[in-house]
């Protein structure tokens, strides 16, 4: 029996999630676009996906345009803004702990001529609202932050910088990569007050390949993709429909268990902290967080590469940061201006609704083990 801890890097299929998959690609196989019988089968079924995706997430149906992923999701919305915006200013604020779907962007905008401004986090991984409010400027176009934070399960202020833009009466537009909070933290784009926002399916127990990005009802945003016409004009091309429906079984499931599902993975994450402080004192918990599923440590003069490995091999499954580093240094733990040995050791556990204790156990067994086992650095 192996421990899956990775549930940020991506989670496995609710059953009912392949279930409705497999439906869509064995009985319900028409083109939406099609005129025939089959087609308009296809598209009366996409109709009750979007608007379970859009209940789930807090909107109108017709605000919600299917993508293929949160990273698509995220540099639409960034390219999106700017087009919108262009003849207004050419300053981006956003955080230096974003996801690369968003820095990645950022700094391709730099080499064409666009500012950054990337907002520096304390040691927890906090940006303070005051930050963002300092960075404005009247030629500010754009500010991209995302709600929860993929490797510390930090809580950005989103809310807090919907009102700095509203108050310094600057043209920007707010995006926020809500990739780790959908299902994760209660919300709605509405109250957070955000023109765009990004999901992804496979953070949900949805398979990997579909997204969404919610855009505010009055925002005439550029077309992604030109051609066909689909998602009212702004993503041309025949929708995944197996990956669509997934997505709407798991976020109708997902959004009738929120509140039950963040208690346990609450619960757990309490019951971590309180088996690693026990059986692992060394461990250093890098910061709290305010999402339930994630929990950021440090086993301090052990790389983290190699740890992962050795609990790999126990079939203790978790990551020392983002999947999209593949193994390299975290930009995310490099902001914090960790002391080096904390940084060279840190892991991310990330737990699900079901994530159970002796997943727990089998982790901190495994981290006491490895300090048996493996040599220190000199770092």
């Amino acid at each position: 029996m192996f421990h899956y801890l990775d549930n940020a890097a991506t989670t496995p299929a609710r059953p009912e999630a392949v279930q409705a998959a497999l439906e869509a690609m064995t009985r319900g196989w028409g083109n939406p676009s099609s005129q025939h019988a089959l087609g308009a089968r296809a598209a009366a079924e996409m109709k009750l996906w979007r608007a379970d995706v859009a209940r789930a997430l807090g909107c109108q149906p017709g605000e919600l345009c299917f993508t293929s992923c949160g990273s698509e999701s995220d540099n639409w919305a960034i390219r999106g803004a700017l087009e919108l915006n262009r003849r207004k200013g050419t300053h981006i604020v956003t955080t230096a702990i974003e996801h690369a779907a968003v820095l990645e962007p950022c700094k391709a905008l730099e080499r064409q001529g666009f500012e950054v401004t990337y907002l520096k986090p304390d040691r927890q991984g906090n940006i303070a609202p005051g930050q963002l409010t300092a960075a404005l400027r009247p030629d500010t176009v754009l500010v991209s932050m995302m709600l929860v934070n993929n490797e510390l399960g930090t809580v950005l202020p989103v809310r807090a910088a919907a009102e700095a833009i509203r108050t310094a009466g600057c043209p920007a537009l707010l995006h926020c990569d809500a990739v780790q909070g959908f299902l994760k933290v209660p919300f709605t784009p509405g109250e957070l007050g955000v023109d765009l926002l990004s999901i992804s399916g496979h953070k949900v127990h949805a398979p990997k390949g579909v997204g969404a990005l919610y855009v505010r009802k009055g925002l005439r945003l550029p077309p992604l993709i030109r051609g066909g016409g689909q998602e009212s004009g702004l993503r041309s091309g025949t929708e995944a429909t197996a990956q669509i429906a997934a997505l709407a079984a798991a976020a109708r499931l997902g959004a009738a268990s929120f509140q039950k599902d963040a208690a346990h993975m609450a619960a757990l994450k309490v019951y971590a902290v309180e088996q690693l402080a026990r059986a692992v004192p060394d461990a250093v918990i890098l910061a709290q967080g305010g999402a339930p599923h994630i929990l950021p440590i440090s086993l301090p003069g052990y790389k983290s590469e190699v740890v992962v490995r050795f609990l790999s091999d126990r079939e203790v499954y978790l990551s020392s940061g983002s999947a999209c580093h593949r193994g390299g240094l975290s930009h995310v733990f490099a902001a914090l201006d960790l002391p080096k040995p904390q940084r060279d050791g840190a892991l991310r556990i990330s737990f699900s609704y079901d994530t159970a204790r002796g997943d727990v156990d089998a982790l901190v067994q495994g981290l006491k083990a490895a300090q048996e086992a493996l040599f220190t650095t000199l770092s």
